[in-house]
């Protein structure tokens, strides 16, 4: 194969010679340049699989290379060498379309792996694909205009090591976007690390993320490893990082910086190499006037923003969507395929989903448990507002005509809700379980019992329908009891 080619633009002829050395050393041809006008006219000229470019340059600096190779020679990576400390300029180059960034003094082996994985990328980018093997539907549905853009947005993205903030409501798939940057990206091979910040203590935040030393507090009493160190060489997601405490925002922002932690304890620091994903349904420029989240963090974090649009600006996709869950669920039930009439279609065409995709799934989850004969009408959906509906009809409420078709339907989805309140569960006149009161796995199991494993007749002494009763079966794992 032939030799990959790496274009080095320094002013100084001593740091060119030292990263020529380097590169020649990996196995790569080498071409370098002193200024702007020399790289450009090398660009031109042999078109390098990879560019590697100081920041300040005697007529420019390294921005104006990010952007020409942007606009003319995309396919091309080009990592930026900054000043140490010089943290606004990197994050500038990112924002640029830079793949990523090295700081003075060079670490030789963190250039080398940096190079290694760019050029991997452009190798990889340059390779036709099959077209089998190009499978974006299966992870994000979706072909509505807005996501066609998204997804066509997600692949840029994929190529650079730049920090993302990805903003959505809640509901709209926002870890599900973070995790396609990922696969697509040149770190698919290494872990995938979600985590939810408003989810952890505030007592054990910074342990879960740099890790502690056996002794380090009253528990360790081993060593543990934390969130950054589980995502080396991978991607890091911070999922609702606006709930993050202010203290550990301060620990987070170095971490980012240095590109190494230190555990709870610990005397040394790590060197970590993480990409940063972060995620939250809140608007982070209010947090961050509103003194809740540190301004500084904010813009290391929003180096690039990504807009996940939510499910009514891509109404086009809810028929797709509706289709893939209700095959997941019968797979998950195994039972046969459920489908959609008309009427629950047209419903679902006029709801607006305040939320968003996770509330579609629930909403046909909930349908599942009522339809008669596995076709969902518009009365199992059981949607309450902005429903499609005749005029007409407006003045009785959905609850009320699901109701006056199947009365017992309304009687066992207020059953079913009520087995995950403190509320009694509901269950016949003539039959008192021993269970206490909403304990709804044990109540289960009793009726169960008491009828020798007769679905049908456990279902019709807990007042509720055959396929209410499977749907809990499974969610409790009873099958193996």
């Amino acid at each position: 194969m032939t030799e990959q080619c790496v274009l080095i633009i320094d002013d100084e002829p001593d740091i060119r010679e030292l990263l020529e050395i380097t590169l020649l050393r990996m196995g790569l041809d080498t071409l370098t340049a002193g200024n702007v006008e020399e790289a450009l006219e090398q660009i031109k000229e042999h078109e390098p699989d990879m560019c590697l470019t100081d920041m300040k340059l005697p007529d420019g600096s390294g921005i104006d290379i990010v952007r020409y190779l942007q606009k003319e020679h995309p396919q091309i990576p080009v990592a930026v060498i900054t000043a140490f400390g010089s943290m606004d300029t990197a994050v500038e180059a990112l924002k640029a379309g830079a793949y990523d960034f090295v700081s003075k003094p060079v670490d030789l082996p963190k250039l080398r792996e940096l190079i290694q994985t760019a050029l991997k990328l452009a190798r990889d980018e340059a390779t036709p694909v099959v077209a089998e093997e190009t499978s974006d539907d299966d992870r994000i549905l979706g072909k509505s205009p807005v996501m066609q853009k998204l997804k066509n947005t997600i692949a840029k993205l994929a190529r650079s090591q730049a920090p993302v903030y990805i903003h959505g409501e809640s509901g709209s798939g926002k870890e599900l976007v973070a995790n396609e940057i990922h696969e697509l990206s040149p770190r698919h091979k290494g872990p995938f690390v979600p985590v939810n910040c408003g989810a952890i203590p505030e007592n054990l935040v910074e342990s879960e993320f740099f890790g502690h030393k056996k002794g380090s507090f009253t528990g360790a009493v081993s060593d543990k490893l934390g969130l950054f160190q589980a995502a080396h060489k991978g991607t890091l997601f911070l999922d609702e990082v606006a709930d993050l405490p202010l203290t550990m925002q301060v620990k987070l922002l170095r971490a980012i910086q240095e590109r190494a932690i230190k555990p709870v304890g610990g005397t040394e620091e790590i060197s970590i190499d993480v990409r940063i994903l972060s995620a939250t349904h809140k608007s982070l420029e209010h947090e961050v006037a509103s003194g809740n989240f540190r301004q500084d963090l904010y813009y290391r974090l929003n180096v690039i923003k990504l807009k996940v649009p939510p499910l009514r600006d891509r109404s086009d996709d809810i028929q797709l969507l509706a289709d893939f869950f209700l095959q997941k669920i019968a797979d998950r039930w195994k039972m046969q395929p459920l489908k959609l009439d008309q009427s629950a279609r047209n419903a679902l065409q006029g709801y607006t989903f305040p939320g968003n995709v996770r509330e579609l799934e629930n909403v046909l989850e909930r349908a599942c448990t009522l339809c008669e004969e596995s076709t969902v009408d518009a009365e199992d959906l059981q949607l309450t507002q902005n429903m499609a509906m005749p005029i007409q009809n407006t003045q009785l409420h959905p609850e009320n005509r699901v109701q006056e078709r199947h009365p017992e339907l309304v009687t066992t989805a207020e059953a079913a809700d009520s087995f995950d309140s403190d509320n009694p569960a509901h269950a016949p006149e003539n039959w008192t379980p021993n269970t206490r009161s909403g304990d709804e796995r044990g109540m289960i199991l009793e009726a169960l019992d008491q009828t020798r494993w007769n679905r049908t007749k456990a279902a019709s002494l807990l007042g509720m329908s055959f396929r209410q009763l499977r749907y809990r079966i499974q969610k409790y794992e009873l099958d193996n009891v």
